[in-house]
């Protein structure tokens, strides 16, 4: 699950992770107000005024904008708030900006010039562990940085048996280039910031930039942070900073039927239980020539309710030609999947595409014979060949 940026910050803030203070505002009026506390909180003069969506880059998008006075915090804000703000990580479509955050000015003129880096924590699967990752080039895109200069990546691997340990902290801040206080508080962020990412059960803490200012100072200026969603459970806390309004409709609608589903750009909308399922089942509709317009998987114990769920779902996409079910009968008998399809599909009432069931396990051709004598406009299948040659005939193909 991700959250907004200013959620992020208050999360490190509260692990003692030094941040660029905010206060977040949904109208102009309200960022004018932010603009005013924060001033008599930090003494700031300038603002940054930047909008709050679940997506990176908005700075290229015109999201993030800097104001002088009071008077821009105003304007600015309502030039950005409503705005369908497009990013290289939004897609074309991009997203509405519902609220924005009031920042204080953090580059201010001191006595050392100020530097930006990277740093982010992550699992890294292959080690089974967290890995630090660091880099000098701040406020870049990191896959670049990674592209055109690798030797510019730092990495620190940690043990998760005995956490981070002092010698590690100190060896990025060195390596790094920091020394003297800056490199005292960098060692102090790092701890604060790992202490963070384990506590709140995140896959992913990403901060770029992270700034030292012109008086040594360590703070986060921007935060990204991912939660996982397997450990909500106990982190109910976190678990309400989701904003749905930044999630595709049909997924809150699946997520609400207990269904896993991913929206995407294809013509073939698939079902099946299981993940492993899916991934092949996405495999045989690109094989047969067509693209997959979903990932949806109603899980081992599939019934009539689960693949109503997931029809009405499927359906709701315009770019969808055909509908590919492909369920293994093993927690599951398929003759009362195929029962479940039948009926959910009387449910809903007129469907206008091609709807192919292949059904392989318990019961595969029981279940086979309800689809066939349903007397509905739904093709059965056992093979994944046939599956595959069916939909391939649904969409056009030869």
């Amino acid at each position: 699950m991700n959250i907004h940026e200013y959620q992020a910050k208050e999360l490190l803030k509260g692990f003692g992770v030094r941040i660029q203070e905010g206060i977040v505002a949904s109208t102009p009026q309200a960022a004018l107000e932010a603009a005013r506390q924060l001033s008599a909180e930090t003494g700031t003069k300038w603002f940054v005024v930047k909008a709050q969506i679940h997506a990176g880059g908005r700075g290229k998008g015109g999201g993030v904008k800097l104001a002088k006075n009071l008077d821009q915090v105003q304007e600015l804000s309502k030039q950005i708030l409503g705005m369908q703000l497009i990013t290289p990580q939004t897609g074309p479509e991009g997203k509405k900006v519902h609220k924005v955050l009031i920042a204080q000015d953090v580059y201010y003129p001191g006595e050392s010039p100020t530097k930006e880096f990277y740093m982010s924590i992550l699992l890294d699967r292959a080690k089974a562990c967290p890995v630090i990752i660091a880099s000098t080039e701040g406020g870049m895109d990191i896959e670049e940085v990674a592209h055109n200069t690798p030797e510019k990546i730092i990495k620190e691997w940690i043990d998760p048996s005995v956490g981070l340990q002092q010698f590690q902290a100190r060896k990025l801040a060195f390596e790094l280039g920091l020394e003297g206080e800056a490199f005292k508080e960098m060692v102090k962020f790092i701890f604060a910031l790992y202490k963070a990412y384990n506590a709140t059960d995140s896959s992913m803490f990403e901060i770029n930039p992270v700034l030292k200012t012109s008086d040594n100072k360590i703070l986060a200026v921007d935060a990204k942070v991912n939660l996982d969603d397997n450990a909500l459970y106990r982190q109910k806390a976190l678990a309400e900073m989701r904003d749905i309004n930044e999630e595709d409709p049909l997924e809150v609608e699946a997520s609400a039927s207990g269904l896993n589903y991913v929206k995407l750009d294809g013509n073939v909308g698939c079902m099946v239980n299981g993940a492993g399922l899916a991934m092949a089942t996405m495999d045989i509709i690109k094989i047969s020539g067509g693209e997959p317009a979903n990932f949806l998987d109603v899980g081992g114990g599939a019934n009539a309710q689960t693949v109503e769920a997931g029809f009405r779902i499927i359906l709701k996409d315009p770019n969808v030609k055909a509908i590919l079910i492909n369920i293994f009968g093993g927690i599951v008998r398929c003759d009362r999947v195929a029962n479940g399809v039948v009926e959910a599909y009387k449910k809903i009432g007129q469907i206008n595409i091609p709807i192919i069931v292949r059904l392989q396990g318990t019961n595969a051709e029981e279940g086979a014979k309800v689809i066939n004598e349903s007397g509905l406009k739904v093709v059965s299948a056992i093979l994944l060949k046939d599956a595959a040659q069916r939909v391939k005939e649904a969409i056009g193909g030869k």
